[in-house]
């Protein structure tokens, strides 16, 4: 195999999800935004006393693994579903997709943190949303 045709190994989604919050933690000082940022942990295998226990806790399948809590561009939030090349989406993921687009959240799947820093700093320059006072009593 000649040099120039040497692709090296593929990172796992939780490599490049990794890479990702890096990048957020280092630009927290340009976009303070994400400090907001956070990685929701409904992946990944569990024995299955622990499946049960998260799922009575509130744990959903299919949920997207990132969320951005910040409105811009008329959107409520941003979700991100992190893959690498060659994964797809399962249909409790597609269903959660298109019910979070119903409530008005900018939803999208990003293959590696390359797209994912894409999406989210086009996402950030969208224009905010008028705040209006929270009158709502606890």
């Amino acid at each position: 195999m000649k040099s120039n045709q040497y692709e090296p190994p593929q990172a796992s989604e939780s490599t490049e999800q990794i890479y990702l919050f890096r990048w957020a933690a280092l630009q927290e000082c340009v976009y303070p935004e994400l400090k907001l940022m956070y990685h929701i942990p409904n992946g990944g295998y569990r024995n299955k006393a622990e499946a049960a226990r998260l799922k009575m806790e509130g744990v959903k399948s299919g949920v997207p693994d990132i969320c951005l809590p910040c409105a811009r561009g008329g959107y409520h939030g941003l979700y991100i579903e992190m893959k690498i090349k060659g994964n797809t989406t399962s249909e409790n993921q597609k269903r959660w997709i298109r019910l979070l687009k119903e409530q008005d959240y900018f939803v999208t799947v990003c293959y590696g943190q390359e797209e994912a820093i894409s999406v989210i700093v086009n996402y950030l320059k969208l224009k905010g949303v008028k705040r209006v006072e929270n009158n709502i009593s606890n």
